[in-house]
């Protein structure tokens, strides 16, 4: 036996690593398996180098609007697109190198291959793991390698990858998924982007904002399906008054590849068809948990439309094996990972753990401008049978944000009339990544609106459209 460990987890991804780090807090011998990132794919190849880039555009569309600033540049701005690309992964790799200092600083050994489960704890006796060699990247320093391993608890967090549609499966040159799209050779003169959730639309701005003419495709009638119907409008008017064009209700039937670019055939919903040829095409229709290969069926691991089956504190229905993350079901965020592999440790623990309430969640979306959202849409809280109070702010009636130039924005507050229970919070507009979490605390805290009314929030500040928007559903609003 290679090893025999508390607690191995079979991924390194944000719930993976968090949940190591967690697990040898709490005094368990632990170890973790990867094939390829530590850090997984958010790190390597999703939350933290699509940042990058969207600021990268972020400075570039400043640039090129330098008069909006009273200011002025000689000659003429440009992007280099091998620099934006260098700099995004070498913000990524910064991050993965971290996570391997974390590994070390906290004794938790790395075992780098292909990982499948062959037995599960059972009365006392240790499950059993194998991993096999992998070619996918060379270890990081210090790793261990092949062999058998033995674990009282088995951790699986092997995160999710690109949904492929049959017919526009991906090809690494015309059709893209975030892979390819993060790292391009040279900007597209046009895109086609199929999907308008966060992954789409955050292409999509990217893109749009470093000069792309840019068209998205979306099944349902709204873009950012998600989202506050309000605030998926707003956004929308936003992205076209940028250039983006969007077709809504609408589906790609077939993809035809010509020498340098895909002609796609799009069904509008209505017996209608039309083409549209673009240089490249990204697939953005979702991601699909990576539950195949590592011996899940074979221990009788209950699963359900592609999802690990587990009771909210990661324990799946077989004793001593676990699942957190994307392999565990929606919403498929980082930080929903990284929080359930806390909780499963600390169920494992034996400490008192509650599952997550997913209802309390926030979801954000980094384009221009950006989106946040926490709790129930208005659609759904109506739906749920809440008698509802709602309240809006523009970002227009807000002065920091006037003199930021970032004037175009809301703020929607949604309230159950009956208790003062604030039910859900959704944003548009510039920096609302960073302030949702105000709305977040707010509902953990159980807050009501007379609490946040009478919250004294600093000025200026753009947090201050949270307060308006608190108001404005009392009829109290002051600045507009």
């Amino acid at each position: 036996m290679a090893g025999e460990y508390d607690v191995i987890i079979i991924g390194a991804g944000p719930g993976g690593y968090v949940a190591a780090i967690r697990s040898a807090q709490l005094g368990f011998k632990t170890a973790v398996v990867d094939r390829e990132h530590l850090g997984g794919i958010c790190l390597n190849w999703g939350c933290i180098p699509t940042k990058a880039l969207l600021r990268s555009a972020e400075i570039y569309h400043y640039m090129q609007h330098p008069a909006d600033y009273g200011l002025k540049i000689e000659g003429t701005v440009s992007a280099d697109v091998s620099a934006v690309v260098k700099r995004s992964r070498g913000v990524s790799k910064r991050l993965a190198d971290g996570v391997a200092f974390l590994m070390k600083k906290n004794k938790i050994d790395v075992i780098w291959g292909e990982a499948a489960v062959e037995s599960a704890p059972k009365g006392g006796t240790p499950g059993k793991i194998t991993v096999k060699e992998t070619k996918r990247a060379a270890p990081p320093k210090g790793a261990l390698g092949a062999g058998s391993y033995s674990a009282k608890h088995i951790v699986v967090a092997t995160g999710a990858r690109p949904r492929a549609l049959p017919g526009i499966e991906p090809d690494k040159k015309l059709i893209w998924t975030y892979y390819e799209a993060m790292v391009p050779e040279r900007m597209p003169k046009s895109l086609l982007v199929m999907g308008s959730g966060a992954i789409g639309i955050e292409f999509a701005s990217f893109y749009r904002t470093m000069g792309a003419e840019v068209t998205v495709v979306e099944l349902l009638p709204q873009i950012l399906p998600v989202e506050d119907a309000e605030i998926a409008a707003f956004a929308r008017k936003r992205f076209e008054k940028q250039g983006i064009k969007f077709l809504t209700g609408a589906k790609v039937t077939k993809v035809e590849k010509g020498f340098d670019q895909v002609t796609a055939t799009i069904e509008d919903g209505k017996g209608g068809t039309q083409t549209i040829t673009a240089e490249r095409l990204i697939s953005a229709v979702g991601v699909v948990g990576n539950i195949e290969n590592i011996g899940l069926e074979k221990l009788g691991v209950k699963i359900e439309r592609g999802i690990v089956v587990t009771d909210g504190l990661g324990r799946t229905n077989v004793p001593g094996v676990y699942a957190i993350g994307d392999v565990a079901g929606p919403p498929m965020l980082a930080h929903k990972a990284e929080h359930e592999g806390e909780r499963c440790m600390e169920a494992i623990k034996g400490l008192h753990a509650e599952p997550l309430d997913k209802g309390k969640i926030p979801g954000c979306t980094y384009c221009n401008p950006q989106i946040a959202s926490v709790g129930l849409t208005e659609s759904k809280a109506k739906e749920q049978g809440y008698d509802i109070r709602v309240g809006r702010f523009p970002f227009v009636g807000n002065g920091k944000a006037i003199a930021l130039g970032e004037d175009q924005g809301m703020v929607k507050t949604i309230f159950d009339k009956k208790t003062g229970q604030l039910l859900g919070a959704h944003m548009v507009g510039a920096e609302v990544t960073e302030l949702i979490q105000g709305f977040v605390i707010a509902m953990n805290l159980e807050t009501t609106e007379e609490e946040l009314i009478h919250t004294v929030f600093p000025h200026p500040t753009l947090s201050e459209t949270m307060h308006e928007a608190v108001l404005d559903a009392y009829g109290r609003v002051i600045h507009t």
